[in-house]
C-alpha cells in the first residue's frame, strides 16, 4: 500500500501546506482520506452533505482546486468522462484499469513503465518529470454487456 497524507492529521497537512483549516476543508479531506478510488467532485459533495447540509457545491469545487494546487490532491481527467476525478496525494504515483462502461477504477500495483523510462531518457536526451497510465477496457461485471460505451458504438 501507498503511503502519503492519509497518516497526518489533518490539522498537520494544513498548516505545511499553509492553508487555512476551515470545518468544510477537514470534511473534504477527510472523505478523501477513507476513499478506496478517486471520486468525482459530485460524489465528494454528496458525502459531504451528508456530514455538513450547509455545505455546497461550489465550496466543493474551490476546495478541490486549492488542494490540487498545494498538492494534497491529485486530479484525473478520464477518456469517455466529463468528469474528473480526485485523489490523495500517496508518495509514488498510481496507475487504473478503467471500465468504458460503468467507469470503476481499478489500481494497479507497481509500475510498468520505470526501466521504459530510463530507455527513453537514454535514447532520446529527453528529461522525463513523470507519466500518467490508464489502461481502458471492461470489468468483470461490464464486460458481457458493453452497448451505449460510445467506443463500440457504429462498429459491425
Amino acid at each position: 500500500m501507498m503511503i502519503g497524507l492519509k497518516q497526518f492529521e489533518n490539522k498537520e497537512i494544513f498548516s505545511y501546506f499553509k492553508i487555512k483549516n476551515t470545518k468544510q476543508r477537514n470534511v473534504v479531506l477527510d472523505i478523501l482520506k477513507k476513499a478506496e478510488y478517486p471520486l468525482t467532485s459530485k460524489e465528494i459533495f454528496f458525502r459531504a452533505k451528508n456530514m455538513d447540509d450547509s455545505i455546497n457545491f461550489s465550496t466543493i469545487y474551490r476546495i478541490l482546486n486549492v488542494f490540487e494546487s498545494k498538492g494534497i490532491v491529485v486530479k484525473l481527467n478520464i477518456m469517455n468522462s466529463d468528469e474528473a476525478v480526485f485523489e490523495l496525494k500517496t508518495v509514488g504515483h498510481k496507475h487504473y484499469l478503467i471500465c468504458l462502461k460503468c467507469k470503476k477504477m481499478i489500481p494497479i500495483e507497481g509500475c510498468p513503465l520505470g526501466d521504459y523510462e530510463k530507455f527513453i531518457e537514454n535514447t532520446t536526451d529527453f528529461d522525463i518529470m513523470g507519466h500518467h497510465l490508464e489502461i481502458f477496457g471492461y470489468c468483470s461485471e461490464c464486460k458481457g454487456d458493453k452497448k451505449g460505451d460510445g467506443v463500440n458504438e457504429g462498429k459491425n
